[in-house]
């Protein structure tokens, strides 16, 4: 079991990590290629240098996935993120976490949870969302945030942890929900 999980590690990280996630490979091929993986992305908007830990991945039609953003995810705690969004530079998506263990090994149990980000969303750069966490349609994270709870539609997240710090407008002129 080990040997077969060593070595299911080792073709992801050089196909899908290396050759795919290189600069010479163009956006399209790249694209193919992460669905030959088993990936479900509908976006050929997945830049350079990208670094994913499982093919448990959903990217919607017209999303932007820029250089260096890390996907550290499980085959059972999924990332999915919806249509029209722009993930920034060097984002890290984390979708596991551990218990607080013992004192003689702090990490304990480990905890898989999934991440979802809704549509027309633009997370900024170097932020990290953390396990469970659901990013509601048309929200903003601001850059160097650490999302660690749920963010309701339309609003302006910022901050470690990352706070709704303004309301945005809808599609309606009005602003989103207060909270």
């Amino acid at each position: 079991m080990y040997v077969t999980n060593r070595l299911k590690e080792i073709s992801r990280d050089l196909f899908i990590n290396e050759l795919l996630g290189s600069g010479a490979i163009p956006n399209r091929l790249r694209t193919f290629g992460y669905k030959i993986y088993g990936m479900d992305v509908q976006s050929n908007g997945i830049r350079p240098y990208c670094k994913f830990w499982s093919s448990n991945i959903q990217i919607g039609k017209g999303t932007t996935i820029n250089y260096k953003c890390f996907f550290a995810n499980s085959d059972d705690a999924g990332i999915e993120i919806g249509e029209n969004c722009d993930i920034a530079p060097e984002v890290m998506l984390c979708t596991f976490t551990h218990e607080i263990g013992a004192s003689e090994r702090r990490g304990g149990i480990p905890i898989r949870k999934p991440i979802k980000i809704g549509n027309g969303c633009w997370v900024g750069t170097k932020s990290t969302i953390l396990p469970g966490v659901t990013i509601g349609d048309g929200c903003i994270i601001a850059a160097g945030s650490i999302v660690t709870k749920d963010c309701q539609p339309n609003g302006l997240y910022a901050g470690i942890p990352a706070k709704r710090i303004r309301n945005l407008a809808c599609d309606n002129g009005k602003e989103g929900v207060s909270l």
